[in-house]
């Protein structure tokens, strides 16, 4: 059987909602003037906006009515402005579906029309409005019932429509009012559960971050710890970027700062099982080329796609503080500092790979002396990938390393010197920085 072609009308609007009756002179009657609506309709609807510039056009109904006769149960509709609302009739969900679009505001559907045939449907009394409400998640509806059966209009509203109105009860101002309420109360209704998903969105990305951010554990240990972390513009609270510090029972303290390549919640999620694992491992007694064997098998099981990786540098400090071994996994080496020596690079000449770019890579473990007294900074590349004014030209570790000669010769120190740091990046730069910056520094004073 060939699918009936779905009528469309354009109806004169007449707020008081009574029926035009002939012209005694022979003018069109109101079933004539629906003859000629497809052609006004199809006029109409090229110039129509969005459904959410409703309160800027026409407003567009959608009748899903059961209608063989084609006998109008919609009377002439205004909206607040004073244009006709375009009524659209569906006798059937097929039909419904196809005029179901974006230029459609509100759907008026009649809670008696046949639910679609499925199996345990026959007995739902609602299966025709929960079929609409699945098809159009972003329309307003109101439900079509008997005057004596507002039981189930309540429980349509219930389900999910806008208001319910009496089929016998239909009026004009009525169901003009009905419309322009169902249209701004779904919109209302959307906000809502707009902002509802970005509060739990945001909850989420403020439990990720404490994942980056670690509380130190250096219970024991006369090291002094200052950290600072700075997402990209482009992300609020998110990069991926991480590091931490432990003091192991041996007396060693173990430093660590990674980045993950890429920005964003899939990115910082890698970041926090990968200092999660570089934590439990060292609690566990691994360091060095072992170490981040091990982790280069954490990072290969969970990225999301074989060409992530991530950098790495661990330092560990031995008990008595003057001596520390050095891994680094394409990482920039640490900067230290001591009294009578300018700040300067730790060697980097053995530099081993990113992890997840070689299978089978190792990471040469380099010893180096500190002194007795020293600031050590490890840092992420977002601190010295900066640009130098507006021209092409970055910071680089040369100009990171004259940078904190300065700030330290100026006296800073701890927190006031990462502080001083990021913003004179930010400040060379011109404005915010597009990567994240992380930067760990211990201090060890004799």
């Amino acid at each position: 059987m060939p699918v009936p072609i779905p009528r469309q009308r354009a109806i004169p609007a007449v707020e008081s909602g009574e029926a035009r009756a002939a012209s005694p002179g022979g003018g069109p009657s109101r079933e004539q003037s629906r003859e000629q609506a497809p052609r006004t309709e199809d006029t109409v609807a090229n110039t129509t906006d969005k459904a959410d510039s409703a309160s800027h056009t026409n407003l567009t109904l959608l009748l899903i009515e059961d209608d063989p006769g084609g006998s109008p149960i919609v009377p002439d509709l205004l909206d607040q402005s004073g244009k006709p609302i375009r009524v659209r009739t569906a006798r059937n969900l097929t039909e419904a579906e196809r005029l179901l679009t974006d230029d459609v505001h509100c759907i008026l559907l009649d809670l008696a029309l046949p639910a679609p045939g499925r199996a345990g449907d026959g007995d739902d009394e609602l299966a025709v409005l929960k079929h609409v409400l699945k098809l159009a998640p972003r329309h307003a509806v109101l439900a079509l019932t008997a005057s004596g059966d507002a039981e189930r209009g309540a429980q349509a509203v219930r389900e999910g429509a806008q208001d319910y109105l009496f089929r016998d009860e239909l009026d004009g101002r009525l169901l003009s009012r009905a419309i322009r309420y169902a249209v701004e109360r779904k919109r209302s209704d959307t906000a809502e559960r707009r902002l509802a998903e970005g509060r739990v969105r945001a909850q989420e990305n403020r439990r990720l971050e404490r994942g980056l951010l670690p509380t130190p554990l250096l219970e024991g240990s006369s090291l002094r710890f200052a950290a600072r972390y700075r997402p990209g513009r482009s992300r609020a609270l998110l990069g991926g970027d991480f590091y931490d510090v432990v003091r192991t029972a041996d007396g060693t303290v173990h430093a660590m700062i990674g980045d993950v390549c890429g920005h964003g919640p899939d990115e910082a999620a890698l970041g926090v099982e990968l200092r999660i694992a570089w934590r439990a491992l060292t609690l566990a007694g691994l360091c060095g080329d072992q170490l981040l064997g091990t982790l280069q098998q954490v990072l290969e099981h969970e990225r999301t796609s074989d060409e992530i990786f991530a950098t790495l540098c661990t330092v560990d400090i031995s008990p008595d503080g003057r001596r520390a071994g050095l891994c680094l996994a394409g990482h920039p080496a640490p900067l230290v500092a001591s009294p009578g020596r300018p700040a300067r690079l730790l060697p980097y000449g053995n530099n081993g790979p990113a992890l997840g770019l070689l299978p089978g890579a190792r990471w040469p473990r380099m010893q180096v002396e500190l002194g007795p007294e020293w600031s050590l900074m490890l840092y992420t590349d977002g601190l010295i990938e900066g640009h130098v004014g507006e021209g092409r030209e970055r910071l680089g570790q040369e100009g990171m390393v004259e940078m904190m000669r300065r700030q330290i010769d100026a006296g800073l120190r701890g927190e006031r010197l990462l502080q001083a740091a990021v913003n004179e990046v930010r400040e060379l730069n011109g404005g915010e920085l597009t990567d994240d910056v992380a930067v760990l520094l211990l201090d060890r004073v004799a």
